[in-house]
């Protein structure tokens, strides 16, 4: 039989042998040890002088250690003297026995007297400690606060140099990523503002010679006559980061993060009641923040994402290919969700997301009263169990702005999302190309999307931060020139520099497969309101663009060359009704053509030399005029195929979209240099410009 040990438990109090002396066992121990040595020296007839020399050897080294642990004076004396004063005892006992009564009692108090030393010293040395710690700490806050009084009195001066106010700084806060400080200052009475001293950032800035990139701004206070003055004095925003790679779980409560603002602190955007606008002009890493954004919402555990991208769901393919072709699995092996929920790339694709979610939303509103009337709110309580659709709608403000038939529709959809659901927990993300009247003439956007972002890379072009910021002064283009950079502003935080983290293309594998699982799913309500076109938005004959990756006949290098003029490449398959008003007009007028005139020769071609036009004939070689690019000879066919009535760069962009990719920014700087030359006339102001071809314009038709 197999027998094991079992380990005995000691009993009676446990002693700590390594530990040291206290006032008591030191006391207890010195003359139990003076005892002990008197009373074997007189019995073995011992010398009495050892035993003061040894005395003195014991205090001569403590006190020696003493001094190099610096100790205070009266440490080293009460030490000694227990040493001494022991030694002389043992010496005395030895000579006249230790087992008196007069022995015992002198060396009982003895013992009383080391330890009540011992305690008094102990208690001095902690004091003392203390004080040197305390002096030390006063001495950096002494320095700490030398530097904030030179901080202080220099802006001071400088305020009152530039913009003429007089204010007294109560505070300076030195930000812990060590990338600049704070001001917290008084104005002065008499009605000064913080708005004058925030209008003058670019002045202050420059005189406080800080470096390229760094900003004096100021904010409102703790109250109307205080202001917060923030200065940066290192560029974080020239510095690229990745998106941190923590891919925790968010909510719709604790708001997501879009970047990080110049003192490096992460900048979030609380979507719950407030719908968002994002701008910035091609090159300015808006791709990189819309796949930013999708990030955070796809770690989000109570937050849905559609995504409306009618340039071949290009924004949401990413997030959701990988999953479709089952390129990615979960640590268990099984398959993993989409990082988005929905993704719609056609315009009938859209119309069913935009149609699908007024029924929700209308459905929540009935089907939530008694939770809403349990929870006493107008605000539908969003939560995993119920959870928050975000639109995320790319080039969504130029859908909106647009003069298009089919544009129009969409747009109509999207403004009544907005109106509708924000109690019941729709609300959208909607991006443009650039901050200007069109985008941000509609009243419901400016009204509602007060989380806002634009992105400059530098470009001045179309981004009138005024417009884009109302109210924030002292932002200019110049002081983001890097892409991915530019200005946010958030209900929460002014309009200020910020930055977008970049997010690389294995990350969103990443976040894909990590946050599988944490993706909410539909409400009964919602789904019951939602039907068969939710619940059927991944089969594959909804998805099957996603994964047609074959190249159109007439790609670029793949069909016959287009040299010169060749109307036929502007001809469309598609049928009548999905052509746009614009596009019907330039079917007519190519049918027009070839059937009632004779085309010209390419005038730079082989045959020019050997026929030269009919004179009866439309001569199309007016079309090319200085333009070698066969995108521009097209532009310049629709610009001419719209007549009197005109048409916009909006117009012309999508007609060629197709063909060339040529995009709204493109076709607005042709126009303009078209204008220079002669070539158009433009008609009206503002959002309602149009460009006519000066064969049509009023002075041309008045001339002939």
């Amino acid at each position: 039989m197999a027998t094991t040990a079992t380990k005995q438990q000691p009993s009676g109090p446990v002693l700590d042998w390594s530990a040291g002396h206290g006032p008591v066992t030191g006391a207890l121990s010195a003359t139990t040890g003076a005892f002990a040595v008197a009373t074997t020296g007189a019995a073995t007839g011992m010398p009495p002088g050892w035993a003061m020399a040894v005395g003195a050897a014991g205090a001569l080294g403590h006190t020696v250690v003493g001094l190099r642990l610096r100790n205070a004076g009266r440490t080293l004396a009460t030490r000694a003297a227990s040493w001494l004063v022991g030694a002389g005892w043992t010496t005395w006992a030895m000579t006249h026995g230790p087992l008196t009564w007069a022995a015992l009692g002198s060396l009982a108090t003895i013992g009383v007297g080391i330890g009540a030393a011992a305690r008094s010293t102990a208690l001095y040395e902690e004091a003392r400690e203390e004080e040197a710690i305390a002096a030390e700490q006063r001495q950096i806050a002494a320095e700490l606060s030398a530097e904030r009084r030179a901080i202080a009195a220099e802006w001071v001066d400088r305020i009152q140099r530039v913009c003429s106010i007089t204010v007294r700084v109560v505070g300076v806060e030195k930000w812990e990523t060590g990338t600049g400080y704070s001001l917290d200052a008084e104005l002065p009475p008499g009605g000064a503002t913080w708005n004058k001293i925030a209008a003058e950032s670019p002045r202050l800035s420059a005189d406080a010679r800080l470096p390229h990139g760094c900003t004096a701004t100021a904010s409102p206070g703790i109250h109307q006559g205080r202001v917060i003055i923030d200065v940066t004095t290192v560029n974080v925003l020239e510095q690229e980061r990745t998106y941190p790679a923590e891919y925790g779980p968010l909510s719709v409560h604790t708001g997501i993060p879009w970047g990080y603002r110049t003192n490096a602190e992460e900048i979030r955007a609380y979507l719950r009641e407030q719908c968002a606008l994002v701008v910035g002009p091609t090159g300015s890493g808006k791709t990189n923040l819309v796949h930013l954004i999708l990030a955070g919402l796809a770690r989000a555990e109570d937050m849905l994402t559609w995504v409306i991208d009618l340039n071949a769901g290009s924004a949401g393919l990413p997030w959701v290919l990988p999953a479709l072709s089952g390129e990615i699995k979960s640590g268990d092996g099984k398959a993993v969700r989409p990082g988005i929920d929905w993704l719609a790339g056609t315009f009938d694709e859209a119309m069913t997301m935009l149609d699908t979610a007024v029924r929700v939303a209308k459905q929540r509103k009935m089907g939530y009263q008694d939770l809403l009337a349990r929870h006493n709110t107008d605000l539908l309580p969003i939560s995993p169990k119920i959870p928050q659709i975000m639109l995320v709608i790319d080039e969504g403000a130029e859908i909106l702005a647009s003069g298009d038939r089919d544009m129009r529709k969409l747009a109509e959809k999207i403004l009544e999302v907005i109106r509708i659901a924000r109690a019941m927990g729709i609300r959208t993300v909607l991006t443009a190309l650039g901050a200007t009247g069109s985008v941000l003439g509609n009243l419901m956007i400016r009204r509602e999307a007060k989380v806002r972002v634009a992105l400059t890379g530098g470009e001045t072009e179309g981004m009138d931060l005024s417009k884009m910021f109302p109210g924030s002064r002292g932002l200019r283009v110049e002081q983001a020139p890097y892409k991915g950079a530019g200005f946010m502003g958030t209900p929460e935080s002014p309009a200020a520099l910020f930055k977008a983290w970049r997010i690389l293309p294995n990350q969103i594998r990443e976040i894909i497969a990590a946050t599988s699982d944490r993706h909410p799913v539909l409400d009964e309500i919602s789904a019951k309101a939602a039907g068969p076109a939710y619940a059927r938005r991944w089969d594959a004959d909804r998805t099957t663009w996603m994964r047609d990756h074959t190249p159109a006949d007439d790609a670029p290098g793949t069909g016959p060359s287009r040299e010169g003029l060749n109307l036929s490449a502007l001809r469309s398959e598609r049928p009548a009704e999905q052509v746009s008003p614009e596009e019907q007009m330039l079917r007519q007028f190519r049918a027009q053509i070839d059937a009632e005139f004779a085309t010209a020769a390419d005038p730079h071609g082989p045959a020019a030399e050997e026929a030269p036009p009919r004179s009866g004939g439309l001569n199309l070689s007016a079309l090319r005029g200085e333009q070698d690019s066969p995108a521009q000879q097209a532009a310049l066919a629709v610009l001419l195929a719209a007549g009197a009535e005109g048409t916009g760069a909006s117009a012309i962009a999508r007609a060629l979209a197709d063909e060339y990719g040529t995009n709204r920014q493109t076709v607005v700087g042709w126009l303009k240099a078209w204008v220079q030359d002669g070539t158009a006339v433009r008609v009206g102001e503002g959002t309602k410009a149009r460009y006519v071809h000066r064969r049509h314009a009023p002075e041309t038709r008045a001339e002939e």
